[in-house]
C-alpha cells in the first residue's frame, strides 16, 4: 500500500490477479514491487518461487510482466509511487524485453489428452499475442509453418514441447533483445496427472518443455516460474543447472509473497489485530512471520472472521493423500490436532510418487502447500535438516476438521455414526458410546495401528478427530489444565446449560487388564477433579467417561 494511505481507504480487489487492472481501478495494493528489484538483481537466469495457493504469486508475476514487457504503450503510471521506481538499476530494465507470460493454474484435466489440449490453448494464446512477427520477415519457413499450425489449433505434441523455445527465438530475432519467459503455477497440471493417473506422461512432457525453453536458450534474458511445489527430483528440471529455487525456507524473497505483520497492521483496525492474528497468522517463510493474504483481504472486505482460504483453495490432492495415509490414525496426527508440534526431516524437493509410501514426504507436502507451519528449523548432529511443524492457525485447523470428517464418512460403518456418537456422549449413554466406538475401531484400525511406542496417542488422535467438527458449538480441548491435572479430552459447550463431557483414555500396560485400566482412568478423573473447568464454563450436566482401548477393542464407563 502506498505510504500515507489510511486503513479505512484500503479497498481490496478480491480475486483480481492482473496487476494492470488492479492499479487502473485504484484498488488497494500492498506494494510488493521489491520482488521485481530482487528478480533483476539475482544473477541466476531462471528462478523458481514455490509458495502455497493464494499467496500472491500470480499478481507478482503479472507485475513483473508489465514492468519488463517491451511495448509502444507507456505503462509507467502503473508503477507510480511504488518501491521499484526508487531503484535505478531496476528501472533500466523497464519495458525493455519481449515477454512471454503463460499460466497453467486452471489446467486440472482428468486425462493426458485433455491436459495437452488445454496446454495447447494457452500456447495458442501466446502466439496470437505475437502474431505481428509473422509478417515482419524475420522468420524462416519452418518457423512460419509451426507458427501457423499453432494458430490453427493443429499443433503436434512436439510442437507444443518446443513452442516456448521456438517463440523465444523468433522474438529474439525480431526484436534483437533477450526474451523474458514467465510461467505461473507450473505444477498444477502435474498434480492433476498424479491424481488422475497420467503422472508419468505429463512429467515427461514438461521435462522436454522446460528443458527446451529454459536450458541453454541463448534467446533467454530471464525465466521466472511459480508453483506450489518444487518437483525437481521428478527430473522435471533434469540438467537445468541454471535454475535458482527460492522456497519458503529461503531468507531471500521471504516477504515477497504473503503479508508481513507490518503490512497487515497497515490495513486492519488495531483493535481487531489480535483475533486476525489467531485466525490467519502462523506462517514462517525464511524466518519472517507471514500472513495469508487472501484471507486478510477477504476479512478487510467482508469484516468478519471466516475460513476464506480453505473455502477457495482446491484441497483435492491434500484430501487424497490424507485419506490414503489415514489422517488421524497416528501419534503425529494426534499431536497436531492437540496443538503440539511434530519433528520431521525437511526436504523442499517434494517427490509426489513417494508420498504414498513415505510419511515424511506427506508432512513436507503439507508444509510447502500451506497446511502446516514451520515452527523451528535446525540441523541435527548428522547435518540433516529437520523441522518442528504445527497447524498454523484456526483457519487451517478447519481444513483438518473437514478432512477427518470426509475420511470417516468414507470408511464409517453407517452414515450418521458421528452424530449419534456425539449425542450418546452428551446423553451419558456409555453402552451406546462403547458400541459406536467399537464399530469405528473395527472399520478403520488394524491391529498394527495400536502397536508402537505410544498407542495411547493414536486413540487420543482418533477421538479428537471424531470430535473436532463440533468446534462451532463446543470447545474441544485436549491435555489442558483442569482441576489438579491435564484431562485427555474436554467438551465444553459454548452455550451455557448444555451438557459437557470429560474423557480419560487408557491403554492396558503390561499385565494390566482393561478393567484395571478403566479403574485407573476413573480414579484419575475423580482425584484430579477434571470436571471443574467444564462445570465452571456453565455446562450442565457434566458427563465423565473412563475409556480403555486395546487393539480393536474398547471399554467405556460413565462415572456416577
Amino acid at each position: 500500500m502506498p505510504s500515507g494511505e489510511s486503513p479505512m481507504k484500503f479497498i481490496p480487489a478480491i480475486g483480481e490477479s492482473d496487476f494492470r487492472a488492479l492499479r487502473e481501478a485504484r484498488h488497494g495494493y500492498i506494494d510488493k514491487t521489491n520482488f521485481i528489484v530482487q528478480v533483476l538483481a539475482d544473477p541466476s537466469k531462471v528462478l523458481l518461487f514455490p509458495r502455497p495457493r493464494r499467496f500472491g504469486k500470480t499478481l507478482n508475476l503479472s507485475a513483473l510482466g508489465y514492468f519488463l514487457r517491451k511495448t509502444d504503450e507507456d505503462l509507467s503510471s502503473l508503477f507510480d509511487g511504488l518501491e521499484v521506481t526508487r531503484d535505478p538499476a531496476a528501472m533500466r530494465h523497464f519495458q525493455q524485453y519481449p515477454t512471454l507470460y503463460v499460466t497453467f493454474k486452471d489446467i486440472k484435466a482428468t486425462s493426458f489428452a485433455d491436459a495437452l489440449n488445454a496446454i495447447g490453448g494457452r500456447i495458442r494464446g501466446l502466439y496470437e499475442d505475437h502474431e505481428h512477427i509473422l509478417t515482419g520477415g524475420s522468420l524462416h519457413v519452418g518457423q512460419a509453418k509451426m507458427f501457423e499450425r499453432i494458430l490453427a489449433g493443429e499443433a503436434t505434441k512436439q510442437d507444443l514441447q518446443d513452442s516456448l523455445f521456438e517463440l523465444s527465438k523468433m522474438l529474439h530475432r525480431h526484436h534483437k533483445k533477450g526474451v523474458v519467459i514467465l510461467i505461473d503455477e507450473y505444477d498444477t497440471p502435474i498434480q492433476s496427472g498424479y491424481l488422475n493417473g497420467f503422472f508419468e506422461e505429463i512429467v515427461l512432457f514438461f521435462r522436454n518443455f522446460f528443458s527446451a525453453a529454459l536450458k541453454d536458450n541463448n534467446a533467454l534474458f530471464k525465466g521466472v516460474l511459480t508453483g506450489i511445489l518444487r518437483v525437481s527430483k521428478e527430473n522435471m528440471f533434469s540438467g537445468l543447472n541454471n535454475i535458482m529455487v527460492h522456497s519458503i525456507l529461503s531468507p531471500r524473497n521471504a516477504t515477497a509473497f504473503g503479508f508481513t505483520e507490518e503490512e497487515v497492521a497497515s490495513i486492519i483496525d488495531p483493535d481487531r489485530l489480535e483475533e486476525v492474528r489467531s485466525w490467519y497468522n502462523g506462517y514462517l517463510f525464511g524466518g519472517q512471520v507471514i500472513y495469508n493474504p487472501w484471507s486478510i483481504l477477504n476479512y478487510v472486505s467482508m469484516g468478519r472472521l471466516a475460513p476464506y482460504w480453505v473455502n477457495t483453495s482446491s484441497n483435492d490432492l491434500v484430501e487424497h493423500l490424507a485419506t490414503r495415509q489415514g489422517m488421524g490414525l497416528s501419534a503425529m496426527s494426534a499431536a497436531l490436532l492437540n496443538g503440539e508440534t511434530i519433528d520431521v526431516p525437511i526436504d523442499d524437493n517434494v517427490v509426489l510418487r513417494d508420498i504414498d509410501r513415505q510419511p515424511d514426504a506427506l508432512w513436507n507436502f503439507l508444509l510447502f502447500s500451506g497446511y502446516l507451519k514451520l515452527v523451528d528449523l535446525y540441523s541435527n548432529d548428522m547435518g540433516d535438516l529437520r523441522g518442528e511443524l504445527a497447524i498454523p492457525n484456526i483457519e487451517v485447523r478447519n481444513v483438518y476438521r473437514t478432512m477427518f470428517r470426509h475420511w470417516l464418512e468414507k470408511v464409517a460403518p453407517k452414515p450418521d455414526i458421528l452424530n449419534e456418537l456425539v449425542q450418546a456422549l452428551l446423553d451419558g449413554d456409555a453402552p451406546t458410546v462403547e458400541s459406536f466406538l467399537q464399530q469405528i475401531l473395527l472399520t478403520v484400525l488394524s491391529y498394527q495401528d495400536g502397536a508402537g511406542r505410544e498407542p495411547e496417542k493414536l486413540y487420543h488422535g482418533l477421538v479428537l478427530g471424531l470430535l473436532v467438527h463440533l468446534e462451532p458449538h463446543y470447545q474441544v480441548l485436549s491435555n489442558r489444565e483442569s482441576g489438579y491435572g491435564r484431562a485427555d479430552v474436554l467438551m465444553i459447550p459454548k452455550t451455557q446449560g448444555r451438557p459437557g463431557v470429560v474423557m480419560e483414555l487408557k491403554v492396558p500396560f503390561g499385565k494390566e487388564t482393561p478393567e484395571m485400566a478403566l479403574e485407573k482412568a476413573k480414579k484419575q478423573i475423580r482425584d484430579r477433579k477434571y470436571a471443574i473447568q467444564v462445570a465452571q464454563a456453565g455446562a450442565s450436566p457434566v458427563r465423565e467417561y473412563a475409556m480403555a482401548f486395546d487393539g480393536k477393542q474398547v471399554w467405556v464407563k460413565l462415572l456416577e
